[in-house]
């Protein structure tokens, strides 16, 4: 007899890959036989194995929340309860006008979309399911459409208007700048929002990061009568309209403070931080500050007594700050993300967040089911077989451990250093990591970011090359340059790596038999890696501040700019035969104001393209930052899979 559950007899891969069997299969004598389906089993695992082996299995840093879990508590924070699950994203609640309502975004089914719930968790109702970034639901007067952001057009962060009975959505806003935080005023007159249409993303104090210049718009619901009524060049986000609908109150900054507020999810808030709320007359433009004090305050709320609740953050520690001034929920859990106030006050919903990441790979979505990513920690490198992965474990201000997984089992260090290990990248034969050891100084030291522009020396590195077991460490340069981002050739005879100081900068190719040194480029250069094929140096340049990829042969001839668009791309990943490179791209801007992501580089996706550039296709589709691809080469197929090809 065949098992009453055919699918528990099934080998882990086939069920991995979605194989699943008849309960019932018919044959001119009836039941098909347990040793023909067997037989079936065999075939199926053999042509599944290599239909999960072709798919590209890409892994990269994601910095975001690992868990995001939604309350709801009274105004003093008393009452407290979970109305989501844990193990989930869960955020951006928004209450509905009557109150029996309570949208919300999650990636519970994949990629952000728009959710709604009962005020004490139940019924809980899909409302957009498409391939898209969906998110900040804002409800319009009568409680019929939601007006959100959706990069469900051309990628890039839109304003949409969802009509619940039908669930049609349509377009509100279009262009490539990013449009943020829609708040339908009270008369159903206006939409006011926040966008960054004007910015042309200046960078940050002098480093890579790029500032967000938002401004505060308004525009009718039909798409008509778009206008900017706050001052450009700086920041205000997040309009609540006042219950006249007269005027908006936004909470506003420096632009320079959109960077120094920005990391909240990796590092407290720098002493003495502080901002204000203020009123925006529309009709005037007059502007007006409506709180005073330290901290940096977030979120406003604007209750039908019309008075004003905010977020407010001090250090690592964020408050929920009720309509009277008091302070309820709060811990250093609190989401950077505006809370939903229901509209008498008394209640309130809120995310609490955990950030635990993990070296171990955790799936994601992807945009194209033909590659399977995962998230892991900074600046992953498969070894050339595919069955190992080299990876730094990063703790701002402990111990930096370069950690390798291999296959299935616990990951272990076998590097720690109390200044930072970046970019390993292996060996041909596998035998052997090189990796930049130093200070490093702006890549996690946000405070030194914020009081000076990096220098290019960023507090110093070296190149050196370690054995896979840990042992045999050494030094392969020295020097006062900053000397970083190593890559073996495909014969591991030589290295390429990036330099800058006093000593110049560009990309450098060392002969490691007797450590002689070729200059390959001498202008702000980063990221080098060689190709499989031993014949192109794909590396990224800054061209008049922006960073495009490049190519070059190893001797120095043939350079080639492969992208040309304004902002970042970065952390380069050839495929194993040489013919596409992943890349981070800041390219479809921000799809939310940046103090809201906790993240220092919220712009960035994974990107795919081919070796001359061409056919460019976008992997992630959300508001986190994303970067540092490795491409997994595809480990040798199992003995039945083999013999199935033949």
């Amino acid at each position: 007899m065949i098992a009453r559950n055919n699918r528990s007899i099934l080998p882990p891969v086939l069920q991995f890959c979605g194989f699943t069997p008849p309960t019932k299969s018919r044959s001119r004598s009836g039941t098909v036989t347990r040793l023909f389906f067997r037989f079936l089993c065999i075939y199926a695992f053999a042509a599944a194995t290599i239909s999960c082996l072709a798919a590209d299995r890409v892994l990269f840093l994601r910095i975001a929340p690992t868990q995001s879990t939604l309350f709801i508590a009274t105004a003093d924070g008393s009452a407290e309860r979970p109305l989501t699950q844990p193990g989930s994203l869960n955020y951006n609640p928004a209450w509905s006008p009557r109150g029996d309502w309570i949208a919300f975004t999650s990636e519970r089914a994949g990629p952000a979309n728009l959710f709604r719930m009962h005020p004490d968790g139940s019924d809980v109702e899909r409302l957009t399911d498409d391939a898209a970034y969906d998110d900040q639901a804002a409800f319009s007067p009568d409680g019929r459409q939601i007006a959100f952001v959706s990069t469900r057009a051309a990628g890039f962060a839109n304003l949409w208007v969802l009509d619940l009975a039908t669930r049609k959505a349509r377009a509100l806003t279009t262009g490539r700048g990013g449009d943020f935080r829609p708040a339908w005023s009270p008369d159903g007159h206006w939409i006011a929002f926040s966008s960054d249409r004007d910015s042309n993303f200046p960078t940050a104090k002098g480093r890579w990061e790029r500032l967000q210049l938002v401004d505060i718009y308004l525009i009718h619901p039909d798409g008509s009568g778009l206008k900017r009524i706050s001052q450009h060049g700086n920041f205000c986000g997040n309009p609540k309209w006042t219950t006249d609908s007269k005027s908006v109150v936004t909470y506003c900054m420096s632009a320079e403070d959109t960077w120094t507020n920005r990391t909240k999810l990796l590092t407290p808030y720098v002493a003495g931080a502080a901002n204000q709320l203020y009123r925006i007359d529309i009709a005037t433009g007059s502007i007006t500050p409506i709180t005073s004090g330290p901290g940096v305050k977030l979120a406003p709320s604007v209750l039908a007594s019309g008075k004003v609740a905010y977020l407010r953050g001090e250090g690592a520690m964020m408050e929920i700050v009720s309509p009277g001034g008091q302070v309820g929920p709060s811990r250093t859990d609190i989401a950077p993300t505006p809370p939903a106030w229901s509209q008498d006050g008394k209640h309130v919903v809120y995310s609490r967040v955990k950030y635990q990441p993990s070296s171990e790979p955790v799936k994601q979505w992807s945009r194209n089911p033909n590659f399977d990513l995962y998230s892991t920690t900074e600046l992953p490198s498969y070894d050339p077989t595919g069955t190992r992965l080299a990876v730094s474990n990063v703790v701002p201000g402990g111990i930096t451990s370069l950690m390798i997984i291999d296959g299935n089992k616990p990951p272990r260090a076998i590097l720690a250093r109390k200044d930072l290990i970046l970019g390993p990248q292996w060996s041909p034969d596998s035998k052997q990591i090189v990796v930049g050891v130093g200070g490093f100084t702006s890549f996690l030291d946000f405070a030194a970011g914020t009081q000076k522009p990096a220098d290019r020396v960023n507090g110093g590195a070296q190149v050196a090359i370690l054995n896979a077991d840990g042992t045999g460490f050494h030094l392969v340069t020295s020097g006062p340059n900053n000397n970083a981002f190593a890559a073996f050739s495909p014969d591991g005879k030589r290295i390429v790596y990036r330099t800058a100081g006093p000593d110049g900068e560009g990309l450098r190719i060392m002969n490691l038999a007797d450590r002689a040194v070729t200059v390959l480029t001498n202008q702000y250069d980063n990221f080098p890696l060689w190709s499989p094929r031993g014949d192109l140096i794909a590396f990224v340049r800054n061209i008049a501040g922006d960073f495009e990829v490049m190519t070059v042969h190893p001797d120095g001839t043939g350079v080639t700019q492969l992208t040309h668009t304004h902002g970042n791309e970065a952390h380069l990943a050839w495929s194993p035969d040489g013919e596409r490179l992943l890349f981070t791209s800041s390219r479809m801007g921000f799809k939310d104001e940046a103090l809201y992501t906790g993240a220092p580089q919220p712009y960035g996706e994974i990107f795919v393209m081919n070796r001359d550039g061409t056919h460019v296709e976008q992997l992630t589709d959300d508001q986190w930052e994303e970067g540092g691809p490795a491409w997994q080469p595809h480990p040798p197929p199992p003995a039945s899979a083999q013999a199935a090809r033949k």
